[in-house]
């Protein structure tokens, strides 16, 4: 799922101007760098990034064969005497570009004693953006713009969405005519990124990953332990890829975060009339989707009115507008309902996006094709998760992708340093706290959990945490990590 950004910034930084930013280069580097695209360079700003390109095997079953560039950027350290390595990062998706990411961190309050220790390395890893970008070819108008299904009302509403993504899968499959497709896994992202460390002349990369990005770096410690310096994983999948059981986590994601949503609301009745205690606001929630169900207005629909209130969820900055979203559509007034955060069907790079989550969600895993499989499922959590169960175990094109993985997904391997440090919220939409326990239980010894009583998607640095922060960069800077797991306290 996709990280989504808080806007502005925790603390003032000051620009560094472009003929200060010239590090000590690494012998060993072979990486040319250069000025940044304008976009990322504006989106980073007041750092000032460096870009560059690595190439790459498409199929690493024949390294010899064509070959691919990923894109990536550069924060570099301005204290050569502290300097200790690189970070790379990930900012999750896996359909997100991270070009701008090291800036975007530094908005939101990077320590200095981060950017001192490392290079940090930003990236638009395969199939993204400025990295051998892939297309299925989807349009606004698409009956397919989000990466995660809707909501399903009855068993009739999944047969429909069965026959939408089985000719989506048939639209991806027609678009590949060069038969790449299938290279674009997790797997072949880390093997990347091993590559991306060796151009930089690293012996060792260290790495802070949001969401899917948790998954890649769970698979770079995985297949590359000797390599891996300290490793965070934010907000967890659970595992090295998105399955089905992963899909479905983020029904119980929104019924955790919800309640924190429903009684800021309360607390604000007066103001958006929703209710006067949790539980109201709850049934406002439901009503209103109810009602969206049977009467669509311009622009919404039940689904895409659960959908938007999900995204909002992410971050608790979203829920005065979130708020006020609702009560459009409570009393609208001859008022169009407003987008919540995290609606982005019509982005410029939505075909991108949404290309990118299908072909490595689909790619990574083998998804069940029987669709009463999913019917099932539907049915279950419909009952069991209220609020978006019947959405999250619906139907994706997986079910009828053409490839079949080309090799398992990347096995967690416990064994290696003991240099993970998984850091979790308790109540994340995307990624329930039981993400973060899974991913402690499969790598063992080589990690600590890092509990943090928070509410939204991402707990270093996004969450506001002063614990998790200090944590985390303990971690990074000094490499202390926990004797035991730690439980952070609100704050």
């Amino acid at each position: 799922m996709t990280m989504i950004g808080l806007s502005g910034s925790m603390f003032a930084v000051p620009a560094v101007a472009a003929d200060e930013a010239a590090p000590k280069e690494n012998p060993g580097s072979t990486v040319k760098w250069g000025p940044c695209p304008e976009d990322v360079a504006a989106e980073a700003a007041p750092s000032v990034l460096e870009c560059g390109t690595v190439p790459v095997p498409m199929d690493y079953s024949n390294p010899d064969g064509p070959r691919i560039d990923i894109a990536i950027s550069r924060l570099a350290s301005q204290n050569p005497e502290k300097r200790r390595g690189v970070l790379m990062l990930h900012p999750g998706g896996p359909t997100s570009s991270g070009l701008s990411q090291p800036g975007f961190l530094v908005q939101q309050g990077l320590p200095t004693s981060v950017s001192d220790s490392y290079d940090v390395i930003g990236m638009d890893s395969r199939g993204i953006a400025r990295s051998a970008p892939v297309s299925c070819g989807f349009t606004p108008d698409s009956p397919y713009t989000m990466n995660v299904p809707p909501y399903a009302p009855d068993d009739a509403a999944v047969l429909e969405q069965a026959e939408v993504v089985k000719s989506v899968a048939e639209q991806c499959a027609a678009n590949d005519e060069d038969g790449t497709l299938k290279h674009f896994t997790t797997a072949n992202t880390a093997r990347d990124m091993d590559r991306i460390r060796a151009a930089l002349g690293e012996e060792k990369t260290s790495f802070l990953g949001y969401s899917y990005g948790s998954a890649l770096g769970a698979a770079y410690a995985s297949m590359f332990p000797e390599r891996s310096d300290r490793i965070v994983l934010d907000s967890n999948l659970g595992d090295t890829h998105l399955d089905r059981d992963g899909l479905r986590r983020y029904a119980q994601g929104m019924e955790d975060s919800f309640p924190t949503f429903a009684k800021w609301a309360a607390e604000r009745d007066d103001s958006y009339g929703l209710g006067s205690t949790a539980e109201e606001v709850r049934q406002t929630y439901f009503e209103l989707a109810e009602k969206l169900d049977e009467t669509p207005v311009e622009g919404m629909d039940g689904a895409l009115f659960r959908m938007s209130v999900f995204g909002s969820l992410f971050s608790e900055q979203a829920y005065p507008q979130l708020a006020q979203s609702w009560q459009s559509m409570r009393d609208p007034d001859g008022q169009e309902p407003q987008p919540a955060a995290g609606e982005d069907a019509e982005a410029p790079d939505m075909d991108n996006s949404l290309s990118v989550f299908l072909t490595v969600t689909c790619n990574d895993v083998e998804w069940p094709e029987d669709v009463d499989t999913y019917r099932k499922g539907v049915e279950e959590d419909r009952v069991k998760y209220p609020l978006f169960g019947a959405a999250t175990a619906n139907i994706l094109p997986c079910a009828f992708w053409e490839h079949e993985p080309v090799e398992p997904p990347v096995a967690v391997n416990d064994e290696g340093p003991e240099n993970i440090l998984i850091t979790q919220n308790l109540r994340d939409p995307a990624t329930p706290h039981s993400g973060g326990e899974l991913m402690r239980e499969k790598f063992e010894d080589r990690s600590r959990l890092v509990s943090v009583d928070a509410t939204g998607h991402g707990a270093y640095l996004l969450s506001g945490n002063s614990c998790a922060l200090d944590v985390t960069t303990n971690f990074l800077v000094d490499g202390e990590m926990p004797k035991w797991d730690k439980f952070c306290r609100a704050g």
